[in-house]
């Protein structure tokens, strides 16, 4: 759908072909990605990406070592769950446990807004509640913006204050979150949902009939 070609090349790891990327006022299209984080931009990627042979703690010292702006007791306060696993080896936690490791790694340069790129993929739904929760009160209580790239669309929606719907690399409808979620077409095509119950997408004909941006 593009969304993780979108957040790779906001972080400088995809060559920007056309179009312009601001960030608080400033062009950053094709800026290397250390020069993106420097202005406030981390990035959590699909699949966490963590080094398996490194422990909790050694992952948060190394950021720290690198920028250094949070301290990792401040993380570990933000993730309990990782301060007791802070001995292990990122290979040994569970996918939760990673995906908070991931974003206490992102938090460790104080960002002004961080790219979270399908946080709740292979979680288990008690988990992926769990994770926004923190994600809300992140940006709640330390005033951190998070673009969301995520395929679980009822659960983005429930925490999004605006969403875009990507199809095939382009927007095809945005608006605030709780509207979208009530939105009819949004409700049947990417919630499975409709005034007739579920919806099936193996129905291929009804399904580009009724969308009319296709």
């Amino acid at each position: 759908m593009g969304k993780t070609t979108l957040c790779n090349t906001i972080m400088g790891l995809k060559s920007s072909q056309r179009g312009s990327i601001r960030f608080h006022g400033e062009e950053i299209s094709n800026m290397p990605p250390h020069k993106v984080t420097a202005r406030g931009v981390a990035y959590t990627p699909q699949g966490r990406r963590l080094w398996h042979s490194l422990t909790v703690d050694e992952h948060l010292k190394l950021s720290a070592n690198s920028i250094g702006l949070w301290s990792i007791d401040r993380i570990y306060d933000t993730f309990p769950r990782i301060y007791e696993r802070r001995r292990n080896r990122a290979g040994q936690l569970s996918g939760g446990e990673q995906q908070m490791l991931t974003i206490g790694r992102a938090l460790m340069s104080k960002p002004k807004m961080i790219l979270l790129d399908e946080p709740s993929m292979g979680l288990a739904p008690q988990l992926v509640e769990e994770i926004f929760e923190i994600v809300k009160d992140l940006n709640q209580r330390e005033g951190v913006s998070f673009l969301l790239a995520e395929q679980n669309t009822n659960i983005a929606l429930r925490y999004a204050d605006y969403g875009y719907v990507l199809e095939n690399g382009r927007v095809v409808m945005d608006g605030e979150g709780a509207e979208l979620r009530e939105n009819e077409d949004v409700k049947e095509f990417y919630l499975g949902m409709g005034g007739e119950g579920r919806k099936s997408f193996r129905d291929g004909k009804n399904y580009r009939r009724r969308k009319r941006w296709l």
